[in-house]
């Protein structure tokens, strides 16, 4: 779609996306693969804030975004736009990328993708400007006028978002149809570069909380990983629901003196410690990255097992190479974990279902027939 000798000539291109940490665990290789093709093009990301609020209340959570960490040390991207989350620094923001006159914007949008044509045009009046589409009604006139800004189109991904297609291989795609692009199976693998000094935070507070390091030394005790939180409601475990878990696995006899390493989100740390409190459990500790978002992938690296609902820790879970039990809906089947040899899937059993469809009993189910995870 982006003509050869354009960008033979170009030194920079943006690409707008609302971006969650899921997202960027597959599209990173696709801006690595776009930087390794093209090195004299320097990659700049501008990442919106689907959550834009007036509030002053609301901006210092939205503004502390793990995702910003993980951005920052990633070789492929020479700048991120992150100052999105307020209508005065959206239009602060669009004045500083107006200002780089932009021969290449590549809209990845998939909510509002009309809203981010016409974004991407407001940026780039004169670049080459690409972006997500979707089939719009005869009547929806304001649909119509901003996919005219755009000088090519991307297919709709709810064409693709099937279950057929791994949402790698649809990222893949994008790039292969923008750009001409061959990204092999073998380099869609998720990763994550886990800077040593949050490594040594990682193995710190394990000696904190006196769980074995080595894996050698935990003398078959294992380490389990467990997260019941996402964005979204209906993805959500209730943490009841993972006190009695860990109740029901600590009465099996291979797990009776495992330990437990419980995710909380920041928000809900003085809900989940006061339920703890209430019910303690030996060898069991709350958990939350709120400096950085490298402690979350340097704990999972430490565990044995991790348990999930369908959000990013499933997904870092194969990027660090632990096995994962997920805990799915049966809706956006291409996001299930991409390792199927170490990934575990429990889905609800109804199309509408949300996860807490799926009980402690489904869980020790599977836990108990895979063997000795």
């Amino acid at each position: 779609m982006v003509p050869h000798e354009l960008l033979q000539k170009s030194d920079k291109i943006l690409f707008i996306a609302h971006l969650a940490l899921g997202d960027f665990t597959y599209l990173q290789n696709c801006f690595r693969a776009f930087a390794d093709a093209y090195p004299h093009i320097r990659i700049h990301l501008w990442v919106d804030e689907l959550r834009r609020t007036a509030r002053p209340a609301d901006w210092e959570h939205l503004k502390s975004y793990s995702l910003y960490d993980w951005l920052a040390e990633c070789p492929a991207i020479a700048k991120v736009y992150n100052q999105t989350y307020s209508p005065a620094l959206l239009k602060q923001s669009m004045r500083e990328a107006q200002q780089q006159a932009y021969p290449i914007v590549i809209s990845l949008g998939l909510l509002r993708r009309n809203f981010y044509a016409g974004l991407a045009r407001k940026i780039s009046p004169q670049g080459f400007v690409a972006g997500q589409t979707k089939r719009a009604r005869l009547l929806d006139i304001h649909k119509h006028l901003a996919y005219r800004k755009l000088d090519a189109r991307i297919p709709d991904y709810g064409a693709k978002a099937d279950g057929k297609e791994h949402i790698s291989d649809i990222y893949a795609g994008w790039f292969e149809l923008l750009f001409g692009l061959q990204i092999a199976a073998a380099a869609r693998f998720p990763f994550v570069d886990i800077p040593e000094r949050w490594r040594d935070y990682a193995r710190d507070q394990l000696m904190q909380w006196q769980f074995p390091i080595d894996r050698a030394d935990r003398q078959g005790r294992k380490i389990f990983f467990v997260n019941a939180f996402s964005k979204s409601v209906e993805r959500n475990w209730p943490l009841e629901r993972v006190l009695a878990l860990i109740q029901a696995m600590r009465r099996q006899d291979r797990w009776r003196d495992s330990y437990f390493v419980i995710n909380v989100v920041p928000e809900q740390m003085g809900r989940a410690q006061r339920l703890f409190d209430q019910n303690p459990i030996e060898h069991a500790h709350l958990f939350s990255a709120v400096d950085n978002f490298f402690q979350l992938p340097a704990i999972l690296s430490l565990c044995d097992l991790i348990i999930s609902v369908e959000t990013a820790v499933m997904h870092l879970a194969n990027a660090v190479h632990v096995p994962v039990v997920a805990l799915m809906r049966l809706t956006s089947l291409e996001w299930v974990p991409i390792d199927q040899a170490n990934s575990t899937i429990i889905h609800v059993s109804r199309p509408d279902a949300w996860v807490d469809s799926i009980t402690v009993e489904d869980v020790m189910a599977v836990m108990l027939g895979q063997g000795s995870p």
